[in-house]
């Protein structure tokens, strides 16, 4: 991109699926988690549906015969098993940073709306050095979880964008959801969590399987916003 093809406009990222290559190891902990704390395993498909979510509301989602204790235990197991069963750094998928650098040098402000903890964000950010890349963000354990409009609309009002000059990039559902609900435009990637099909039927401006593909869209949507 040149200086001719500088575009104004804010673009939120989710994390987990969209970003970096997590989804699995998400999926092993929830379940390792849930049986050291003698509960039902739940599937790895059970696991990707609440992906993306606030952490207390998904458990609540996979075990929602659980009180407010037990949540709060499982909860907590699930983050000492996260941090303590992890080898080396989930990674970015591919085209994810040298994509995002061209989008900051475009004139994009680039953000992040993620089920993480603050803890958890601040943590991957440092490990994949990816801290400067991104102008603020919001996390699942300091506003409402998706697909709350909530965590969008905090973003906007901080950065003073209005909705039509914002998109929403991410893998699952509740990411799209969030968006139609602070209309915000979105655009899906279908290597995370949740299906093509399913994800398709949210509506998205574009649904694609490589992160490179991105640009085009964003490039074209925002242009067609002058």
């Amino acid at each position: 991109m040149n200086d001719a093809d500088k575009h104004s406009g804010l673009l939120i990222f989710d994390w987990d699926g969209t970003l970096v290559d997590s989804v699995a190891y998400i999926a092993q902990s929830m379940r390792t988690a849930a049986g050291e704390e003698n509960l039902p395993i739940p599937t790895v498909d059970a696991v990707r549906e609440i992906v993306g979510l606030g952490l207390t509301e998904a458990v609540q989602r996979l075990f929602p015969q659980l009180g407010e204790a037990d949540n709060k235990a499982l909860c907590a197991r699930y983050s000492t098993v996260f941090g303590r069963d992890q080898d080396e750094p989930c990674q970015l998928f591919d085209g994810v940073r040298n994509s995002l650098e061209e989008l900051r040098g475009a004139g994009f402000q680039l953000a992040v709306a993620t089920g993480k903890s603050r803890n958890g964000l601040r943590r991957a950010m440092q490990e994949l050095q990816m801290e400067g890349l991104f102008v603020a963000s919001r996390c699942a354990d300091e506003t409402r979880s998706k697909p709350d409009p909530l965590m969008l609309l905090e973003l906007l009002e901080e950065l003073a964008v209005a909705p039509a000059h914002t998109l929403m990039v991410g893998d699952t559902l509740h990411d799209l959801n969030m968006a139609t609900n602070a209309g915000v435009a979105s655009i899906a990637v279908d290597y995370g969590a949740h299906s093509r099909a399913r994800l398709l039927g949210a509506a998205p401006l574009a649904c694609i399987s490589r992160f490179s593909e991105i640009k085009i869209h964003i490039n074209k949507y925002f242009t067609e916003l002058i």
